[in-house]
């Protein structure tokens, strides 16, 4: 495997405001992605793309080189993951890296480790478009989501005759703790149209995903659990 790790920390942030490097539990949350990183991967396999110098700056106290800036137009909240991917794909390329797999490590989920990485990347093979951590939803579509139909009444999101949601199927919620990627079929197609994809499988606690300051809330409470041993 030639691996390229892209950890992706835009700017801006309306849910919790500057929360890359926003400090948990006095570190930021920036740094338990890095360090997930660090313990699996050499520091020439990481690109951290940032757009924002507070950023690079930060990141750049760990030791860890931010060898560009994003361009402005992969810095709007409309950006897409793809074309970040691929900008990060093709600088690395431009300077004689050619990879084969990239590793997306989102900073919105600290709680995800290096065993985890490691044990991902053992489910990825040649026949894989990608391996992506999940955890089991509680929003199951057979049982408690509903959508709004042409006469505004709610129905099932999903039709099965099940009396409870322990006899619904099970289903599985992206956690954005781990992507293992296969490049050439992310050239070839979205990761929205991945036919081809592994689950890795995490518990609710290390799923944890931060995007608004009641998630933050809860990370915190997680942190202290996981000093004091009670978790994690």
């Amino acid at each position: 495997m030639k691996p390229l790790v892209v950890i992706p920390a835009r700017g801006g942030s309306k849910g919790v405001p500057g929360k890359n490097i926003k400090l948990l539990a006095g570190k930021p949350l920036i740094y338990y992605t890095i360090e997930a990183a660090r313990e699996v991967f050499s520091d020439d396999q990481i690109i951290v793309t940032t757009d924002d110098e507070a950023i690079k700056k930060c990141v750049e106290q760990t030791g860890l080189k931010v060898p560009f800036l994003r361009p402005a137009e992969l810095a709007t909240d409309s950006a897409g993951m793809y074309e970040v991917l691929l900008h990060a794909i093709n600088y690395a390329e431009s300077k004689g890296y050619f990879l084969d797999t990239v590793i997306l490590l989102q900073v919105t989920t600290p709680f995800r480790n290096a065993n985890h990485i490691r044990e991902a990347l053992k489910l990825f093979d040649e026949d894989t478009e990608m391996v992506v951590s999940v955890k089991e939803t509680k929003s199951n579509p057979y049982y408690v989501l509903f959508e709004e139909n042409e006469n505004r009444w709610l129905e099932k999101s999903k039709n099965g005759n099940f009396q409870s949601r322990q006899q619904c199927p099970k289903v599985w919620e992206y956690n954005g703790g781990i992507y293992i990627i296969n490049i050439k079929t992310l050239r070839e197609k979205h990761l929205m149209k991945f036919t081809k994809v592994r689950k890795y499988i995490m518990d609710e606690w290390t799923s944890h995903d931060i995007d608004t300051m009641l998630d933050w809330v809860v990370a915190l409470e997680i942190q202290k659990k996981s000093i004091h041993g009670s978790t994690l």
